[in-house]
């Protein structure tokens, strides 16, 4: 904690991988990625900074505490990703306002009320704040994200990067894929793997993978399967292999999945994505093992398709496994 205007870095270390700008540390990311953050707090909430850096340390590269003053986001602005003001929006808008320039190169600000009920993304929503606002979740706030994508309750591009480990390269391609977002017609996630050119235009957004040596838990499930089950399900996999779950790039899973309440809180206590794939790209990535659904609904089974949908190299490591006839899982990578 800083108490004369210079700032702590409450993790063991911060990333060396930051653009020449300072901002943005996935180093040809268009900034969708909040990785540095900075906490701006009046001296007397410095004890709830303190929590919100404990809570959220393992989530983000770096996290700062620095006190209020009143030039302090002149003194800092371009040094993070994003800011969380712990303070009220007004303070917030008024003293960053004249500093906004431009949407891809101002860093995010979400602001959090000191007893952590709201988490207000200011600027920034589709560059980090909404992402911040979503982990501060999960130590009660509740978010309130105006972005046209998350107000009506779909994954935005943004979003669809975070949950499969990737980063946005092409950031102003944005606007027209959340738009096909929120109209429905924005496809599943097309794969393309080198090495090769690829040409896209302003409507196409290019995902970059973060690692390249991750796997993916491919899931599905009965109804109504508990959060509980899905964990035990994925960990008994995981024994059957030389992975843990620090491995896992995200768990893949079906649309007609995508909603259960099990898997959703399962991979949210894990921290981990969940991308669902559609019944057409789990066609053409069938796995292996018969499937029941396969004959009853025209859907192959969901575990292996998922997986080798999602995994970078489609390779499956472990075939349909089953736990307690409620979750099945595979892994590929």
């Amino acid at each position: 904690m800083s108490t004369d205007n210079e700032s702590t870095t409450t993790n063991s270390e911060t990333s060396d991988n930051t653009d020449s700008g300072g901002h943005c540390s996935t180093p040809d990311s268009d900034g969708e990625v909040a990785e540095e953050i900075a906490i701006i707090s009046f001296g007397r909430k410095m004890d709830t900074a303190e929590e919100i850096a404990s809570e959220l340390a393992d989530r983000y590269e770096s996290i700062d505490i620095i006190e209020y003053h009143g030039e302090v986001f002149d003194e800092h602005w371009g040094e993070y990703d994003c800011f969380i003001g712990l303070m009220a929006s007004g303070i917030a808008m008024r003293k960053t306002a004249h500093l906004l320039d431009d949407k891809w190169d101002d860093p995010a600000i979400c602001v959090v009320d000191e007893e952590l009920t709201w988490a207000i993304p200011i600027t920034g929503g589709h560059h980090g704040a909404n992402q911040v606002a979503q982990d501060l979740a999960t130590m009660g706030a509740i978010p309130a994200m105006t972005t046209a994508s998350e107000a009506a309750g779909k994954q935005g591009v943004e979003a669809r990067a975070k949950a499969m480990d990737t980063h946005v390269v092409n950031g102003r391609s944005t606007i027209q894929t959340n738009l096909a977002v929120l109209d429905d017609e924005l496809g599943p996630v097309a794969r393309l793997d080198g090495p090769q050119a690829v040409l896209v235009g302003d409507d196409v957004t290019v995902l970059k993978r973060n690692k390249d040596d991750g796997i993916v838990l491919g899931t599905g499930s009965v109804s109504g399967a508990a959060a509980d089950s899905f964990i035990a399900a994925w960990e008994n996999a995981l024994d059957e292999t030389e992975y843990d779950f620090d491995d896992v790039e995200f768990v893949a899973t079906a649309t007609r999945k995508e909603d259960e309440e099990g898997l959703l809180e399962a991979a949210e206590e894990l921290d981990l994505g969940v991308v669902a794939f559609d019944k057409e790209t789990l066609l053409e990535h069938e796995g292996p093992s018969p499937s029941k659904s396969k004959e009853l609904i025209g859907w192959p089974g969901i575990s292996e398709a998922s997986a080798i949908a999602g995994g970078s190299d489609q390779e499956l490591l472990l075939e349909k496994q089953s736990y307690d006839n409620e979750v099945t899982v595979a892994i590929s990578k």
